[in-house]
């Protein structure tokens, strides 16, 4: 299977790989197993959804899909953790930045 990339593809990419490099830093700085989770599963579902296996190609809608919950729901536990707090730390919003453009990035690409 020849999955063919364009510049909406590398900015999801991009963008999937900034939040996971983000997540898998902080969950080694602090040390924090839900950070190396979260990490681990934005660059599995990145994988699931460029990686050329010919057994994927029947679901990448499906991962397309969970990759958008995943970023949302990292969105709604941030500020669900963090409370009114998360909204006073400019490299969480910032990160909450990247996972919004992913999941508009996501929604716009065409199957």
């Amino acid at each position: 299977m020849n999955l063919a990339l364009g510049p909406k593809q590398y900015g999801i990419i991009g963008l999937a790989l900034v939040t996971a490099v983000i997540h898998l830093i902080l969950g080694l700085q602090v040390p924090d197993t839900l950070f190396l989770l979260n990490g681990l599963g934005y660059i599995g579902l990145l994988g699931m959804l460029y990686l050329p296996l010919d057994f994927l190609a029947g679901y990448r809608g499906y991962v397309r899909w969970a990759l958008i919950g995943y970023a949302a729901l990292t969105i709604i536990l941030y500020f669900a953790f963090q409370g009114a707090a998360g909204l006073s730390s400019p490299f969480g919003l910032f990160t909450k930045v990247v996972e919004a453009a992913l999941i508009g990035l996501l929604l716009t690409e065409k199957p």
